[in-house]
């Protein structure tokens, strides 16, 4: 996701798509509305090389229940090699969607399932990227393992307690 200081030269006045144009999504135990606006852009004015778009995606949420709170309105600004005749808003909305969807529920997921990655007292900016870096690699070395049936340890936390240096080292050799 780019910076939120993006160019002002970039964004017309017109405003995101009005209220009644855009409706609400109940899930999560909560309201979501998500709006686009886009411009189109070439790589030298923006400097951004094989930037053809920048999108603005505002996001509204209204948590319910007991987690009741303020309502949250933020805008993202993303960057795109799409050009605009490739998606329609709704289509881009979602991939966007997806994309964190996917990193959310994908490694992130996995990561905080099997290493506690969440609960991670580590509050030093370095030391918590290499931590990132050793759970990323034992989730590969698991992977490797179970893509080549060499294991049937069912997940990557019960794999890591089983596995020592050199025999991770040997398998990523192979």
């Amino acid at each position: 996701m780019a910076s939120s200081n993006a160019p002002n030269a970039c964004w017309p006045s017109r405003p995101f798509p009005p209220d009644a144009d855009v409706a609400w999504e109940k899930g999560h135990h909560r309201l979501d509305r998500r709006r686009l606006k886009r411009v189109t852009v070439s790589p030298e004015e923006i400097g951004l090389c094989g930037c053809w778009q920048v999108l603005a995606v505002r996001r509204e949420r209204v948590e319910l229940g007991r987690k009741a709170g303020p309502p949250s309105d933020v805008i993202g600004y993303y960057a795109t090699s799409l050009e605009a005749v490739q998606l329609s808003d709704a289509a881009l909305l979602q991939a966007i969607r997806d994309h964190w969807s996917a990193i959310e529920n994908g490694a992130h997921h996995r990561r905080d399932v099997s290493f506690g990655e969440d609960a991670s007292g580590v509050s030093q900016r370095g030391a918590a990227q290499v931590l990132a870096c050793l759970r990323n690699l034992a989730l590969g070395v698991y992977e490797l393992a179970s893509e080549r049936g060499q294991t049937r340890a069912p997940s990557a936390k019960s794999r890591c307690r089983q596995m020592t240096f050199i025999a991770a080292l040997t398998e990523l050799r192979r």
